[in-house]
């Protein structure tokens, strides 16, 4: 809306001066800005307009440039103002950084706090952690020796049977070597008695044989000499 109403003002400035270079139509007084209706008449007359339209014209022009100026003012402020709008604004930016450093203080309290809190649960969770660790290491450490004592007197158990149970078959092999060379000594005598009673037994059956030989021929002689 400012931007609007300074170029139509600009223009038609433009043109007044493009038209004359004779009167001159605005002078500034103070801040304020000032034009001759007069002079503006003059130009439009000069330029072919009757004394009522001219009239008209710069009334319009006027009514306008009022309206425009109405508007500017209204959209802007004094330094005054500036200044007290500027201060509420410190004071609110001020307030705001205020806030928000007490608010980042507590906050970083809070954080600090709950750092700690996770920091003590963190060592005491370690603390814990350490002492179930010492602990399981305790409790497998004793079950690894207890097994390595089992497991040792296992070993020394079954050793133990082993060599009884090689005893045993050292002892079972000796009554069994006894025995076969009892057996083997007993058959060596009872043959050696059968080869004895063999060897009796053939001679007398040799002695019988030959007692009968003779028998046998002396009863043939006596046959004989009986026949002869």
């Amino acid at each position: 809306m400012k931007a609007s109403v300074s170029t139509r003002a600009y223009n038609v400035s433009s043109l007044s001066a493009k038209c004359t270079h004779r009167w001159t139509v605005f002078s500034a007084v103070g801040k304020r800005l000032y034009f001759d209706t007069h002079a503006i008449v003059q130009i439009l007359e000069a330029r072919g307009f009757t004394t009522p339209q001219s009239e008209i014209i710069v009334s319009a022009f006027l009514k306008i440039m009022n309206a425009n100026t109405d508007l500017i003012y209204q959209d802007m402020v004094s330094k005054v103002q500036q200044e007290i709008s500027l201060q509420q604004v410190m004071s609110h930016i001020a307030s705001a950084k205020k806030d928000m450093i007490i608010l980042e203080k507590s906050e970083f309290s809070a954080l600090r706090t709950e750092n700690e809190r996770l920091k003590s649960e963190l060592e005491q969770l370690k603390k814990q952690s350490i002492d179930e660790i010492t602990k399981v290491r305790a409790n497998n450490k004793l079950d690894f020796n207890l097994e390595k004592s089992r497991v040792k007197e296992m070993y020394a158990d079954n050793e133990r049977k082993l060599v009884e149970h090689r005893t045993e078959i050292v002892e079972m092999h000796s009554q069994q070597d006894r025995a076969l060379t009892q057996t083997k000594r007993k058959i060596d005598t009872e043959v050696a008695g059968l080869k004895t009673m063999l060897e009796s037994n053939k001679l007398d059956t040799i002695k019988y044989l030959a007692g009968s030989v003779f028998t046998c021929l002396t009863i043939v002689l006596g046959f004989y000499r009986l026949w002869m």
